[in-house]
């Protein structure tokens, strides 16, 4: 569900780019607990020392980068959901301590926990009439796992917009409140100009992006462990509920 490729830098395979792709194409690339395991343990082995990635772009197989989570996983099961919020608070987080920059390329659609992962990149190319929002609110389901890296990226006044207004925004929208940092014309230009930015960024001297990757980290919260925990326990705290169940039961009848 998840490929892994190195593109070389320049021709050297010493330095490359890690194209970590999610690939479920037959269900808009839908999370799964096991596929946000994947996408945590790659940047936890990047972290980890992977002397050959300089850069890592996160994409969607086409045509969409990513539609949320897999609801088909809560039909029966009414701890999935819990599950799932779990696992996303973790890739996020490992997103965001990965040592080197990621790029997100999301063409078309980034949903729920789909927008979630963007807010744990450093930069995120989209295109203008892409669909980015938290619709979750609809279904009983609280997005505040998504608050802490969000506010990072947005601010405090477009994360409580967002969270509290199910409706999505368009690409153009999200660059405008800083929720992408490169927005192109169409959905097949995302995916090469996100390639293009993270060669530009894999060239830059390693240590000295680390570093200050490191450091931006540091001051602005996003090592906070204890607000992370907080913000996954008050999504966790409606998880499997009443409301939740009635929502989700509607959607298949």
């Amino acid at each position: 569900m998840i490929r892994v490729e190195h593109i070389p830098v320049d021709g050297d395979d010493r330095r490359t780019v890690a194209m970590v792709t999610i690939d479920r194409q037959e269900k808009r690339n839908a999370l799964t607990p096991g596929l946000l395991d994947n996408i945590a343990n790659v940047a936890t082995l990047v972290r980890a020392g992977d002397g050959k990635a300089h850069a890592i772009v996160l994409a969607g197989a086409d045509p969409t980068f990513c539609s949320g989570f897999d609801l088909a996983l809560c039909k029966n099961d009414p701890l999935a959901m819990g599950d799932l919020l779990t696992r996303l608070s973790a890739a996020v987080r490992a997103l965001r301590n990965c040592t080197v920059p990621v790029v997100a390329a999301a063409q078309r659609g980034a949903i729920a926990g789909g927008c979630a992962l963007l807010a744990g990149c450093d930069f995120v190319v989209t295109d203008a009439n892409a669909k980015l929002g938290y619709p979750v609110v609809r279904l009983g389901v609280s997005p505040a796992v998504s608050s802490t890296t969000l506010r990072l990226t947005i601010g405090d006044g477009h994360t409580r917009e967002r969270l509290l207004d199910p409706e999505l925004i368009t690409g153009a929208e999200a660059i405008r409140i800083g929720l992408a940092s490169d927005c192109v014309p169409t959905p097949e230009e995302v995916l090469p100009r996100a390639i293009e930015l993270a060669t530009i960024l894999a060239r830059k001297p390693h240590h000295a992006l680390v570093a200050t990757k490191r450091w931006c980290n540091e001051i602005d919260g996003s090592n906070d462990s204890k607000l992370h925990a907080a913000a996954l326990q008050a999504s966790l705290a409606l998880a499997g509920g009443e409301e939740e169940r009635q929502r989700l039961q509607a959607i298949w009848k």
